[in-house]
């Protein structure tokens, strides 16, 4: 169970969690909603969607599934191996080590599901357009370096930097904002998705490590249990 440090779980969190395993489905990674801690923060970093469902290329996987609640079977965390340690805050690319794991499992076959209840409530803190501005911009600054290392094996990743760039250009025109309640524009996030990119070309020239992964044998004894 993966949960960040400034989120609390709902007292029915564990029943919830378990009922959705009885059925002994365990080859999966399931993720549950995530409320509002404090209700002075921003809507930002919450899901609050009351549709059950299963991710699909269709969708973008970043936020289909939070880092801040998500769940899985030992084994397949063994399977699917480490978190790319690039990403995620504190890392070179900011952000997105949570998408990179989803988008890993499902090239693996492995499915992605949201549950609208196993609640966590996120006190994230932040309050001022300032610091959403700020995460957006390293959100998509991640993102963009996801493409990039997934493209040759998941290119459907790209169309949804395609839909970024029409949403930011039909804003020229007076369309709609990424983020009407937040007044978020698309264009950060094409800018920063090509930034992303760029910043992920320069550590593999760099030869930066990428991700530890679990031997094969770990792999084939967990599958084994």
């Amino acid at each position: 169970v993966f949960v960040d440090d400034d989120c609390e779980i709902d007292g029915d969190y564990l029943r919830d969690l378990e009922r959705h395993y009885a059925s002994g489905e365990q080859w999966l990674i399931r993720g549950g909603c995530v409320e509002l801690g404090d209700p002075r923060d921003l809507p930002f970093t919450i899901k609050r969607s009351r549709v059950r469902e299963r991710l699909t290329p269709d969708v973008h996987p970043g936020g289909f599934v939070l880092g801040c609640n998500m769940v899985m079977h030992r084994d397949v965390a063994a399977r699917i191996g480490h978190f790319d340690e690039r990403f995620g805050a504190g890392g070179p690319l900011r952000s997105a080590e949570d998408t990179d794991y989803l988008v890993r499992a499902m090239l693996l076959g492995i499915p992605v599901e949201y549950v609208p209840d196993m609640t966590v409530f996120h006190h994230h803190g932040r309050r001022d357009r300032k610091s959403i501005e700020k995460l957006h911009r390293d959100y998509s600054f991640g993102n963009g370096a996801l493409c990039l290392k997934h493209v040759r094996h998941a290119p459907w990743l790209l169309r949804h930097f395609y839909w970024a760039t029409r949403g930011a250009l039909r804003e020229l025109a007076g369309g709609p904002r990424f983020d009407r309640e937040l007044q978020l524009s698309h264009w950060p996030i094409v800018v920063m998705n090509l930034t992303g990119a760029a910043r992920f070309a320069v550590l593999l020239l760099a030869r930066w490590p990428e991700e530890v992964q679990v031997p094969q044998d770990r792999q084939a004894d967990a599958q084994a249990r």
